[in-house]
């Protein structure tokens, strides 16, 4: 039960995470996945926005972790970029991952094995003929995440309605 959606701004890609963040919960473990530029801070700060943190949103890159506390659910933003060579074991993940807040997790691919199965994945696809647009697709792994997908789809679903 994927979600699939297109969007052709960042005011766009902001609402979607910040619907999706209506229903999250302590623990929850979100990968980003998408090449440079696909919009995976920008959907960060739609969903920081909806957990109702008002901070500025940067992106982790050079910091690995950036931590924001005051809203609804803490946000642990992190960009596993860096850990290409070495990995994350050293990191205290399995800390954040069960933690008190929601991890979104920018190239999650290199610490892999010590992420839990259960997640979310938001794929961000950005159109190369018009670099505005984007597909942006959710996937949940997991009967939490299933039952989160639904939740947004059919909050998303009661705000057309009206």
């Amino acid at each position: 039960m994927n979600y699939t959606t297109q969007v052709t701004n960042e005011e766009q890609t902001k609402n979607i995470a910040a619907h999706l963040a209506k229903f999250a919960k302590a623990g929850y473990l979100v990968i980003l996945e998408g090449q440079l530029g696909a919009g995976k801070t920008t959907f960060t700060k739609g969903f920081a926005q909806g957990l109702g943190i008002q901070k500025v949103i940067k992106s982790p890159t050079y910091t690995l972790i950036r931590e924001y506390k005051q809203g609804r659910l803490p946000l642990y933003h992190m960009d596993m970029y860096r850990l290409e060579e070495v990995g994350g074991g050293d990191l205290g993940l399995e800390e954040y991952v069960t933690g008190d807040g929601v991890v979104m997790m920018e190239w999650a691919t290199f610490v892999e094995d010590e992420l839990p199965e259960e997640r979310l994945v938001v794929k961000l696809d950005r159109d190369e003929e018009n670099i505005s647009n984007r597909t942006i697709t959710l996937i949940p792994h997991g009967k939490e995440y299933i039952s989160w997908l639904a939740d947004f789809q059919k909050d998303l679903a009661g705000e057309k309605n009206e």
